[in-house]
């Protein structure tokens, strides 16, 4: 859309964090991060051991203008300096994404500035254009609290879904195992920590939907499992918590890997001739150090070329948002200040879809 610079303001809400920040893409497509505010909501959820959409709602509400505040003190940008302002549009809490769309498109028709609709799940799709500089085409795994995907990234806007979680998304079997075993919230990084001083070959757990040609995902089994595995076990002491979230944890890492080896070798209907492979994994559970170093193993194997964008980049960011603003303004794709909120928002609509999956197609 321009010759020059880009300077974007990306808004976040759609889950439990509240975040802004400020991007800068160039003429020839490189990204530079100028901000990036984040404020959890941790601490007002843990008690309930998960998301309660009434309290993010109010909590963006609480602290949406300090962040956008902040965000252009530390990128020393004003409001009129911006070419656009991106807002996640979904998919999410319909409550917490209405307060960032309604807020960008405020700020985008005080200042007479584009505004665009971002797609959650497209913005973790293309953060790995903001930290490593890498274009389409790739295949990408999407793991986070609320998705589990397999997609060929095509380009901006073009996206194939390879597979998909029929039931609960990696994010959410790690916290609903952390909930039922008395761990702490958020349950990721809570699992790993048991995980870590545990054996995983103590309990033999289901590699559920594993050794089928479709790359789709099971989660629910393996969680319930594991709620039987611990109540036959019950009293847990430190040891045999510690085991039993290894083995959840190495079930996990082996079902995993089954199922992105089946979508790689779908892949190779896409790739373009003689263009580099590569996997891309994004999305809060990308940080899981098991699960990491199992898929850079999986990549070397089949001459694959392994990128995660660090970890503050995974979770969800302001940042993301303002790249995936940016990278769709310089196309030309901005939005009416009419468009509506999507908590259900695929990425590739014409996806078949896959039984039992539900509104996770």
């Amino acid at each position: 859309m321009t010759d020059q610079c880009t300077c974007v303001l990306g808004l976040e809400t759609s889950c439990d964090e509240t975040a802004a920040a400020v991007v800068v893409r160039d003429t020839i497509g490189k990204g530079r991060i100028l901000s990036n505010v984040v404020r959890s909501q941790w601490d007002e959820h843990r008690a309930y051991g998960g998301v309660v959409p009434e309290i993010a709602a109010r909590a963006h509400v609480d602290c949406l203008d300090v962040l956008i505040s902040e965000a252009l003190r530390v990128a020393g940008c004003t409001l009129e300096a911006l070419d656009g302002v991106a807002a996640t549009a979904g998919p999410g809490l319909n409550s917490g994404l209405i307060v960032g769309t309604v807020t960008g498109k405020t700020l985008a028709l005080a200042h007479n500035k584009p505004y665009l609709a971002i797609n959650h799940l497209e913005a973790h799709a293309l953060t790995v254009g903001l930290t490593d500089g890498l274009a389409p085409p790739y295949l990408l795994l999407l793991v986070s609290g609320g998705h589990t995907q397999l997609l060929f990234v095509k380009g901006v806007g073009d996206y194939v879904r390879l597979g998909t979680t029929i039931d609960d998304a990696l994010g959410e079997a790690f916290d609903k195992t952390a909930k039922l075993l008395g761990l702490g919230f958020p349950g990721g990084p809570e699992v790993a920590k048991h995980a870590a001083r545990g054996d995983g070959s103590s309990y033999a757990l289901p590699r559920p939907m594993t050794g089928r040609p479709e790359p789709h995902f099971s989660f629910a089994g393996l969680k319930t499992a594991v709620r039987q595995l611990a109540k036959s076990l019950e009293p847990l002491n430190d040891q045999t918590l510690a085991d039993i979230c290894a083995s959840f944890e190495m079930a996990v890492t082996e079902t995993v890997i089954d199922r992105v080896h089946a979508a790689l070798q779908m892949a190779d209907l896409y790739w373009p001739d003689d263009v580099p492979r590569h996997l891309v994994v994004a999305g809060g559970v990308a940080a899981n150090v098991r699960l990491r170093q199992a898929l850079e193993e999986l990549a070397a194997s089949l001459n694959y070329r392994l990128k995660v964008p660090p970890a503050s980049l995974c979770t969800d960011n302001g940042a993301m948002i303002a790249w995936a603003g940016a990278e769709r303004l310089h196309l030309g794709l901005l939005d009416p200040l009419d468009f509506a909120v999507r908590p259900r928002w695929p990425l590739d609509p014409d996806a078949p879809a896959a039984i039992g999956a539900g509104v996770k197609a």
